[in-house]
């Protein structure tokens, strides 16, 4: 079934505006950067390292951005195991942040401060931030992490739904609970914003069934609410405390899941 009540505005936006180039040495595939023009003297900025999805979406949300920010895009093919095998290396992410540093210095008129670190995942990509979040280092160094309706894990059994017994393989989720304990505390400086469709693979835990595990072991209970969200998406729940915050959404077709995608500017601005 298509859903065609809803529009689905999609970000169209020419890296070409800001200064663009890739990082080859770190991953099997290029990472792309994008600066924007007026970063070239600026004094400090941010990093959204971006993993799955289209390198302007990221770009457009640095472009657009209030605060100083540098948008690094990460695609290394499908499904999570992709992304997480790269970063099972506890040396994988330090290097990719140096190389990310150290070339943007090269492309900037005087010295730039780095200051927080923000991972944001779509769909398959929140792999690479599960095996960032499981090194101890790297988790002290990430500030802020935004999921867009990407967060999955196992049955037990292997595709035994819920409704027929089956359990949560939680280990996948654990990283996440950790930041999510966090976040819920202002002090600790971390934030986390996590997005989820009604879309329901049935073979493996969907990002509703994520959303509500997380929320169970934080003592949370998400709230009916009917808002706008960005490009045409229809809010139906949220739940926060301190600086966590879950967002449930309208839809269970392939348009609704890529609309979080494209919503990356407006979560971002409203978790920052």
């Amino acid at each position: 079934m298509q859903e065609t009540t809803r529009r689905h505005k999609r970000i169209a936006f020419d890296v070409q505006q800001g200064i663009t180039y890739t990082i080859d040495s770190v991953l099997a595939k290029p990472v792309f950067v994008y600066i924007p023009n007026r970063l070239k003297k600026a004094a400090w900025a941010d990093l959204l390292i971006h993993f799955h999805g289209l390198n302007y979406v990221p770009a457009y949300t640095a472009e657009k951005s209030k605060t100083n920010l540098i948008a690094v895009s990460v695609n290394l093919g499908s499904g999570s195991g992709a992304y997480a095998r790269p970063f099972q290396n506890d040396t994988v992410f330090k290097k990719l942040v140096t190389a990310i540093w150290n070339t943007v210095q090269e492309h900037m008129e005087s010295r730039i401060r780095q200051r927080k670190i923000i991972l944001s995942g779509f769909s398959a990509g929140y792999g690479a931030i599960r095996s960032i979040l499981s090194d101890a280092d790297d988790f002290a160094s990430v500030n802020t992490i935004l999921l867009l309706d990407g967060l999955h894990a196992s049955y037990i059994p292997e595709r035994k739904v819920l409704a027929e017994g089956g359990l949560i393989d939680s280990i996948g989720l654990e990283p996440f609970l950790a930041f999510a304990r966090k976040a819920v505390l202002p002090v600790t400086g971390k934030q986390m914003l996590f997005t989820h469709s009604e879309i329901f693979p049935g073979t493996f835990v969907s990002t509703t069934e994520a959303a509500d595990y997380l929320l169970l072991l934080l003592q949370l209970k998400a709230i009916p609410v009917l808002k706008e969200g960005p490009g045409g998406m229809q809010q139906i729940s949220e739940a926060d405390k301190g600086n966590f915050k879950v967002l449930g959404f309208a839809g269970n077709s392939a348009p609704d899941h890529v609309d979080h995608f494209h919503g990356l500017p407006f979560f971002l601005r409203r978790l920052l």
